[in-house]
């Protein structure tokens, strides 16, 4: 085989992969923060209840990923990639990413019989994939004839197309719907518009070869032409959009450019004469990234002068201080946030580290009050129940101790683990209490998992 051909197999190798195989959205890293899920929560609200769905059943899940993203991947949750957050010029670009991801959802296009598998729908997979990126629309479609793929590929796309249209038109039906403008929805495609042209994905004389039709998604120019009257025609397009849910964004975006950006770049976006709360949000991560305390603190001070009663502002003052070394002063502020926040369960989980970091003996029932509070309402952070198997191992409970391992464990994908650990608390746990229950659960679930897993390698 040629090296050309070679490259081309290889290619369209990976771009089987990218259209069949989708990544398990556990196996990217997921993102906790009280302050984003608030505003995720209550921007999605209004959307999910036009959509004829349960706020209390829907979740936004932030995924620590630069691409600009977002998709569904069965059941009732939107995951958003961390990098579209970033290039969103507005909160209700977001609802407009959002309401397009609602519309799989209740469409049940995450849920195919035969579509070769693959269960990932991707609102910017707009390209065949990665093979296609590399190797240009018109090789790649090459090498697909060359393999035989192209007529069992052409069908899958064609199927796509249509899902994805549908998700716009339900989409758009349900901002409407929710008193909600679209304009963010088409400002956002127009973004997709200029980013495929950047990439040379629409025909020019360099590339006349671009073919609509070997695309996953309509071509974005298309999108927005076919949901533009729908969103102009509504009552709510020329709503405007919400200031506090605008400055809420706002703060949210800093936060998370400041956590996951090099902090050179977010200096440079949040210069020291941006004195706004999102600019010291920014700075703040920033400097303690970067391995500046002194400068992380006083950007932490500024919100807190601001604001003085506002937890995210005490939950990030604290949160400072504990990384910083200082887990005694970092208290006090914790403790306040989780008092403001009404005990949410993710600030209340750091306040409860803070308290055991500390080492002193005093603190131990505080932390296990604060920290099985935690678990209680959010049993889905492992974060929270290393801290409370911490708290058990101090005392003594060994049993316990090995119960949240299990449970943490078992978040995390570590079947073997979670399976050793839930037989060792049933082992010392007294059979029938609820303990013991969870325990034999977490391990029937684990052992399941191990030998679909030993199914999978023969």
């Amino acid at each position: 085989m040629m090296p050309r051909m070679k490259r081309f197999a290889a290619l369209i190798a990976l771009l089987c992969l990218s259209l069949f195989a989708a990544r398990p959205a556990m196996a990217q890293s997921i993102l906790r923060d009280a302050e984003t899920e608030a505003m995720l929560a209550d921007m999605t609200r209004p959307i999910i209840q036009a959509a004829g769905l349960s706020p209390n059943n829907v979740r936004v899940v932030l995924v620590n990923d630069p691409s600009i993203n977002a998709f569904v991947a069965g059941g009732q949750i939107v995951y958003i990639h961390s990098g579209l957050i970033d290039a969103a010029d507005n909160a209700n670009e977001v609802q407009g990413v959002i309401a397009h991801e609602i519309g799989h959802i209740v469409g049940g296009h995450a849920v195919f019989q035969n579509d070769g598998g693959y269960t990932k729908i991707s609102i910017l997979s707009l390209l065949l994939g990665a093979a296609a990126m590399a190797a240009g629309a018109g090789e790649a479609g090459t090498g697909i004839l060359m393999m035989g793929q192209r007529a069992a590929i052409g069908k899958y796309l064609a199927f796509s197309r249509i899902q994805e249209s549908s998700a716009d038109a339900a989409g758009a039906r349900f901002l409407n719907t929710a008193g909600v403008t679209g304009k963010g929805m088409l400002t956002f495609f127009n973004k997709l518009t200029a980013q495929m042209h950047r990439y040379g994905y629409y025909a020019t004389q360099a590339n006349p070869e671009v073919d609509p039709f070997a695309q996953t998604h309509p071509m974005s120019a298309d999108r927005v032409e076919n949901l533009r009257a729908d969103l102009e025609s509504s009552p709510a397009w020329n709503k405007s959009i919400d200031p506090k849910l605008e400055a809420r964004f706002k703060r949210v975006q800093a936060k998370l450019r400041g956590f996951v950006n090099e902090p050179e770049a977010t200096l440079r976006i949040y210069p020291a004469t941006d004195q706004s709360a999102p600019a010291h949000y920014a700075r703040a991560y920033a400097y303690h990234k970067s391995g500046y305390p002194e400068q992380a603190a006083a950007e932490t001070t500024a919100l807190v002068k601001t604001a003085p009663d506002d937890p995210y502002f005490l939950e990030l003052e604290g949160q400072i201080l504990l990384e910083s070394g200082k887990p005694a002063e970092a208290i006090a502020p914790l403790r306040e946030a989780t008092k403001r926040s009404n005990n949410q369960p993710l600030i209340a989980a750091t306040f409860g580290h803070a308290l055991l970091a500390t080492e002193d003996k005093a603190n131990l029932a505080e932390a296990e009050g604060v920290l099985r509070t935690a678990v209680a309402r959010d049993k889905e952070n492992p974060f929270a129940w290393m801290q409370l198997g911490t708290v058990y191992e101090r005392k003594g409970d060994e049993p316990r101790t090995a119960l949240a391992t299990a449970e943490r464990a078992n978040l995390m994908g570590d079947a073997r683990t979670a399976l050793v650990s839930a037989r060792s608390a049933m082992a010392n746990l007294p059979q029938g209490s609820a303990d013991w229950i969870r325990a034999q659960d977490i391990s029937m679930v684990s052992q399941t998992a191990m030998d679909e897993e030993k199914r999978r390698r023969r």
